[in-house]
């Protein structure tokens, strides 16, 4: 096994691990809190946004693939994305309002069937990320995982609120995550093919900045905590990519 699979592959498993370990928190203290949560989000915006700006869009123009194509391939990741979360949405206010008699089991299922596709889809952006430089994907390794801890705690709370026992979503949950490690394999294994991690970087673009700007943005707007510590979480975010750039 080569270093570039070496550091895929233990960078997803790390992801997986300290998201797993995000819910087991949550599952002991119940009272991890709002402000705890939010600041998170808001680092985690940050980080997903700095990764895009700092490392993945210059890493494309510099290597001379950002052209015509690649703004199409991220146009319809974010697309892709927005379809993916209005289906399951969709669904879930369904099987809420047709299955409430069965403690909402059918959201909980659901929610895991696109938690795991969208792990899935993480584990071979960062593959395709060190196919490309081993830089560029331990920063976009870094941004996936900041941004997985808030995503993982919430999916373990709707787990909970499908009817799961604490262990049984913990169980589930974890499930969910390591198909990262099975995203990165694929990566790893049709890496050679021509431009395709190219077009996984592309697709990382598309689907950062959907998730930064649609999912945590908002959820950061909700809140009722003050201004300028989101603020200052999300420019430290930003500046965590920075550093690594400079680290280089």
């Amino acid at each position: 096994m080569d270093i570039i699979a070496v550091y895929t592959i233990v960078s997803v498993l790390a992801i997986s691990l300290i998201s797993f370990l995000g819910a087991v928190v949550l599952a002991v203290h119940s009272k991890f809190g709002s402000t705890a949560l939010h600041f998170l989000v808001s680092f985690a915006a940050g980080a997903l946004l700095g990764d895009v700006f700092v490392h993945l869009l210059p890493e494309l123009a510099e290597g001379g693939t950002f052209d015509f194509k690649i703004s199409l391939i991220i146009l319809a990741s974010i697309i892709g994305f927005f379809v993916l979360e209005k289906f399951l949405h969709l669904h879930h206010h369904h099987e809420e309002t047709e299955e409430s008699e069965h403690h909402h089991h059918p959201v909980a299922y659901l929610n895991l069937i696109g938690d795991g596709l969208h792990n899935l889809i993480d584990g071979m952006i960062i593959g395709g990320a060190y196919l490309i430089d081993i830089q560029l994907g331990l920063a976009t390794t870094v941004a996936v995982m900041l941004h997985e801890i808030p995503q993982e705690i919430g999916d373990f709370s709707i787990l909970i609120y499908g009817g799961f026992s604490k262990t049984k979503a913990l169980f589930y949950n974890f499930l969910s995550a390591i198909t990262a490690v099975i995203g990165a394999v694929i990566a790893l294994v049709v890496g050679d093919v021509e431009n395709f991690a190219t077009i996984l970087v592309a697709i990382g673009v598309g689907s950062f900045i959907y998730i930064a700007v649609a999912d945590l943005i908002p959820e950061i707007h909700k809140s009722r905590q003050k201004a300028w510590p989101q603020f200052l979480a999300m420019v430290l975010g930003i500046a965590i990519m920075a550093i690594l750039l400079l680290l280089e």
